[in-house]
């Protein structure tokens, strides 16, 4: 069942190569000593997709503000929460964020996603 204040949270670690791997893909330049933002939202998305809500999760909205340079090569924590169900729509909003390694806090922001099988989510 999923309830206010549920949340996950995955920690990874993006390497030079992750970096040069994604520059290859998107053929974008950036700066090699930090880590894409897109990268940082792929935490978001999998957090939830397949913790919470988790599968079957449509989403509909992302918001995200970086509040400093993500860096390369140390643990990041991404984490989601939620903060409302509004079970009659089968909406979830949650808050978004990823500290570093030092705990500072990197991004922060909201996401709204859509559930259909609610029954199974226990709301």
């Amino acid at each position: 069942m999923i309830r206010l204040g549920d949340e996950a949270v995955v920690k990874r670690t993006f390497t030079a190569q992750d970096v040069a791997d994604y520059r290859a893909l998107g053929g974008a330049e950036m700066p090699e000593a930090e880590v894409p933002e897109p990268l940082v939202g792929a935490l978001f998305s999998y957090l939830l997709g397949v913790k919470v809500p988790g599968p079957g999760t449509n989403y509909l909205k992302q918001q995200t503000r970086f509040l400093k340079p993500v860096p390369l090569g140390g643990e990041l924590t991404a984490r989601v929460a939620v903060t409302r169900i509004r079970a009659d729509k089968h909406l979830v909003d949650l808050e978004t964020t990823c500290h570093g390694p030092d705990g500072v806090l990197l991004a922060e922001g909201r996401a709204l996603v859509y559930v259909e099988d609610v029954a199974d989510k226990g709301w």
